[in-house]
């Protein structure tokens, strides 16, 4: 047994010494770089368009609204539903907006306290998550969420409903744009988690779920703020 391994290792050893040395990295990387620049770079009126119709796809509900509107237009949706307890970042200035437009008996709550502390209540009495995106994919449908210490990733993880406001200028085209863009390479946050759709899974009989592991619903308020950028795009056509 020990000679058949012993055998097993050295032809391993041979054809690893026979193999063509691996491109150095600095190589790759310009290849990929030469590959995506040379892409036209999509409109950006198409990654706003292409963004929503990949988050329908996904099974993810989108409230399309411009920057003055969407508090007053989420708070109406969520009046239509039995939502009652949000949690979030309440100093954020976003979850101040939706506070202001919200009805008396809906509560916006911080996650202020360790999870040991308030963990059945957090799992039981929580109707909703409403965070603020880092960013977007527009070609998968993917948000780009950065956990921070007042915006923790139990806010889009844990409650039945995720509730994600995104800008529309944030919208990359795809994951090498996002990178390229955000400056990955110079340093990450320590947790950085792409979402596309609710939770899902296919463990049992490969039949497809959603919300077994997770939020049950998606819902993404999309706020088209590209007035300058459209105007921009438009002279640019006509010039």
């Amino acid at each position: 047994m020990s000679a058949a391994r012993e055998l097993i290792l050295q032809r391993l050893r041979t054809a690893a010494q026979q193999s063509a040395p691996a491109a150095p990295v600095a190589q790759l990387d310009a290849r990929i770089q030469q590959h995506f620049q040379a892409k036209k770079r999509p409109a950006a009126a198409y990654l706003l368009s292409e963004m929503q119709k990949q988050l329908e796809l996904l099974h993810a509900e989108v409230l399309c609204c411009k920057e003055a509107d969407w508090p007053a237009q989420l708070a109406q949706k969520l009046s239509a539903t039995t939502v009652r307890r949000v949690l979030t970042h309440t100093a954020h200035p976003a979850s101040q907006a939706l506070q202001a437009c919200l009805p008396a008996q809906f509560e916006l709550l911080d996650f202020d306290q360790p999870i040991e502390h308030w963990k059945q209540a957090l799992f039981e009495q929580i109707d909703a998550g409403f965070t603020v995106v880092r960013s977007a994919i527009a070609s998968t449908g993917t948000l780009i969420v950065a956990a921070a210490p007042d915006m923790p990733r139990t806010m889009s993880l844990v409650p039945p409903l995720h509730i994600a406001l995104l800008y529309a200028s944030q919208l990359h085209a795809d994951l090498y744009t996002a990178c390229q863009a955000e400056g990955w390479a110079q340093g990450m946050p320590s947790n950085l988690v792409m979402i596309s759709g609710p939770s899902k899974t296919s463990d049992i009989q490969q039949t497809l779920a959603y919300g077994a592991h997770g939020p049950r619903a998606l819902w993404v308020v999309l706020i088209d703020d590209l007035g300058d950028e459209l105007a921009s795009e438009l002279s640019d056509k006509l010039a």
